[in-house]
Formats: C-alpha cells, sequence, structure tokens
C-alpha cells in the first residue's frame, strides 16, 4: 500500500483559511465552547513565520476552513516487527507468553528480514496517514537477526527523512542473557544512530532485576544514552523493577528526564495510596511512564500519573503484528480511547486530552489562552476536518494532510 500522502514542497508557503482555535466560551466557570477564526499562515524555513488575519484573496494553498494542530507523536512504537502490508494474519492462542513469543520469532524473523525495509515504510505511511510525524521506536537487537534490524530500519527512516522522524531504542526482544545478547547490545550502544538502551522484563526473562539494570544503566552512562525498559511484569518483581530504576535515577541525576518505563502494568494493580507513592517517587525522579492504554485486565493509572506530574508518553506499541492483532497507527484514536477510559467528556477536558497523541503541547492554554501557533514555532502540524480540539478527540477526526518541519504532505483527494 503506497501513502495517500504526495510530498508538494519543501520551499517557503503561506496557507489560507486556517482555522485556529483562539479561546474558550464560558458558562459561568465552564467551558462550552472553543472560539475558533480563519487566519493565514506563512511558512519559511522549516518554521512558522507568521500567522494573520486571514486573507481570502490571498496567493496561497487553500486550507478550506480546516483545523490546524500540532503533529501527532507516538512514543512507543516498533517499526521494525509488522505483518501491516502483508495478508492478514490474527493472533495465534498457542504463544501465550513472551517466551513462547520468543520461540516464535527466532524461527520467523529471518524471513521477515528479507522484506522490513519495505514494510517499515509501509507502516511509516499509515501513520502519516494519520497525521504522525515523530516516533519513538523500539527495534530488534537478538542472536538471531544481530543488528540487521536496525540497519533495516534505518533505510526504511532515510527513504522517509523528509516527512518523517524517529528517536531509536535498542531492544533486547529477547533477553540480555536469556539469549547471548549483551555483546550486541555493547556494539548498538556505541552507534551514535541509536538514542535509549532498552530492555525486558529483568526478573521473568533473565532472572535477576539487579543483573540486569545494573548491565542497562552503565550501558546509558558509558554512551550518553537514554533508557526505556519494557516491564510487562505485575506484582511484587515488577514493582522492585520500577523502584530499582527510580533508585539508580537519583544516583545519577544525568538520567533524570530520560529514563522511561514501558507498560508498567504492575502500576494498574495497586492500592489508590500506593498508585499515589509511587507516582510521587517517579515524578521526583523524573522517570516517566510509556504507555499503549491497555485496558481489559489492566487499566493504568494515568489520571494520578499526571497529577502528580510524571511524563506520560503514549504510544501504539504494536500495529497489525505477530504480537497483537490490534492496534491501528491513529494516535488520536489513542487520545479518544483515554478521554473515554477516564471520563473526559466536557468540551473543556476533552481539548486537553488531545496532548496525548501530541505530546503536551496544545493550541490553548488552561486558561483559554491561544499558545500555540506562533512565530517562531517548528512548522510542524496536521489539518484535520474538526471544529476544534475536542471534537477532533470526540470522533477520532480525519487527517487531511500534514506538515513536518515545513515540508507539505498534501493528502489526495
Amino acid at each position: 500500500m503506497q501513502s495517500e500522502y504526495q510530498l508538494l514542497s519543501a520551499e517557503n508557503f503561506t496557507l489560507k483559511n486556517v482555522r485556529l482555535e483562539t479561546g474558550f466560551e464560558y458558562d459561568h466557570e465552564d467551558v462550552i465552547k472553543t472560539k475558533t477564526d480563519l487566519f493565514c499562515v506563512e511558512i519559511a524555513e522549516g518554521k512558522i513565520k507568521t500567522v494573520k488575519t486571514n486573507d481570502i484573496s490571498a496567493n496561497a494553498i487553500d486550507a478550506r476552513g480546516k483545523l490546524m494542530l500540532p503533529a501527532f507523536r507516538d512514543m512507543h512504537v516498533h517499526l521494525d516487527k509488522t505483518l501491516y502490508g502483508l495478508p492478514w494474519q490474527a493472533l495465534s492462542p498457542k504463544r501465550k507468553t513472551v517466551k513462547d513469543m520468543i520461540a516464535y520469532e527466532q524461527g520467523i524473523i529471518q524471513e521477515l528480514l528479507k522484506t522490513s525495509v519495505q514494510r517499515g515504510g509501509q507502516l511509516i505511511d499509515l501513520l502519516q496517514n494519520y497525521g504522525t510525524n515523530f516516533a519513538r521506536t523500539h527495534f530488534n537487537i537478538d542472536p538471531t537477526s544481530g543488528l540487521v534490524s536496525l540497519e533495516n530500519l534505518e533505510k526504511a527512516l532515510e527513504n522517509k527523512k523528509d516527512s518523517f522522524r524517529a528517536e531509536l531504542v535498542a531492544f533486547p526482544q529477547h533477553g540480555l542473557y536469556y539469549t547471548d545478547t549483551v555483546p550486541l547490545m555493547k556494539e548498538a550502544a556505541a552507534l551514535k544512530s541509536v538514542d535509549f538502551i532498552g530492555g525486558l522484563d529483568p526478573y521473568s526473562i533473565d532472572g535477576s532485576i539487579e543483573k540486569v539494570l545494573d548491565f542497562t544503566v552503565q550501558l546509558a552512562l558509558d554512551h550518553k544514552k537514554g533508557i526505556d525498559i519494557h516491564l510487562h511484569e505485575i506484582g511484587d518483581s515488577g514493582m522492585k523493577t520500577i523502584n530499582y530504576l527510580i533508585d539508580k535515577a537519583i544516583e545519577n541525576p544525568i538520567l533524570q528526564g530520560n529514563t522511561f518505563v514501558s507498560h508498567a502494568f504492575a502500576l494498574g494493580h495497586l492500592s489508590l495510596k500506593e498508585t499515589e507513592r509511587i507516582a510521587e517517587r517517579l515524578a521526583g525522579a523524573k522517570v516517566g511512564i510509556a504507555s499503549s492504554v491497555p485496558f481489559r485486565g489492566t487499566v493504568m493509572p494515568l489520571p494520578i500519573l499526571k497529577k502528580y506530574g510524571v511524563n506520560v508518553l503514549i504510544g501504539n506499541d504494536n500495529v497489525q503484528d505477530y504480537w497483537s492483532t490490534f492496534g491501528s497507527g491513529n494516535m488520536l484514536q489513542k487520545a479518544n480511547l483515554i478521554a473515554e477510559l477516564y471520563g473526559y467528556e466536557t468540551e473543556f477536558d476533552l481539548s486537553r486530552t488531545l496532548e496525548f497523541a501530541t505530546q503536551s503541547r496544545l493550541p490553548l492554554d488552561d486558561k483559554g489562552n491561544q499558545q500555540w501557533p506562533k512565530s517562531g514555532d517548528e512548522a510542524s502540524f496536521v489539518l484535520v476536518d474538526a471544529s476544534c480540539s475536542a471534537e477532533a478527540v470526540a470522533r477520532i477526526s480525519k487527517v487531511e494532510s500534514l506538515v513536518n518541519k515545513g515540508y507539505l504532505l498534501w493528502k489526495e483527494s
């Protein structure tokens, strides 16, 4: 499947009839509506140059009244592993544990690598069609595939360099010691293109929380990388892992703000008092949580984490791959799911929920003051078929076009 977008321009251009949010309308203290107006937005050298009163006669690209929002960011995805672009395949009922999946991957990954550049590109196309221009992507590091997953991912990203950006996490999917992955992780950590050192369930996969995290932390310190650990474990081992990583961040302040626990399902099985205590520790150590917003048996305490100031990142994780049948690639859909799960139904709350798709950048602040876009802001945004942010989240509105650092992608009608 080819992208529905065409890269039209990397030059300076102007959009007219752009809908921007300008403030809130109140009934006493309650926000009941979002005010908008039409503007001309001038783009130059990858940045927003000016935001002016609309001029319908201007020689400019007509945005047709579509709403301009910050571009979306997927902060946990696996671009190197997807079945997207291949014939439909649902999740197998035979593979129930992470170790089951490791064994399965070992048997199929070499064949999948033959087409992973193409499929990675197709998955990027899908994300772009939903308005995402940036991702934090994990890539396999394991003895079966070596560094080939990284090499192919870099090729896929190079093909999209003008319209999509990513930060890379070296992910020992088959364990550090469960398979002989330590030498490969050392090799990957030394590469300039790698931004984060990953990890996987230290206790249940490798049998030791301390041994795995000590190695991971030291590797990150040695190479000045961030940390992003996959942690599916719940109960005592899950909480010990989270607390041990917090302790390491406190001991090494350089890791603070650049250390994350992905999934962290253990947080969804605590009492309110326990949740508040760990949220306070996470915030104090500046250790963030990256979540795919699970539900069914585990509902993450995202509102409490946000209340205490924990940096919460959201991503799709699996997008139609052999780990999960689901995953659409749509960050607006993720924001919509958060709104429904946690009861964010009012105009104000829905408008705030957009931050989970844009990673904290919102057109209006909590008081209704316009804070985006401003002159000098990076020109990375979407045009959506919605009247305001609240509607875009509630109705998962269609993305009409995407701009990445001034590179204009216009969707074919």
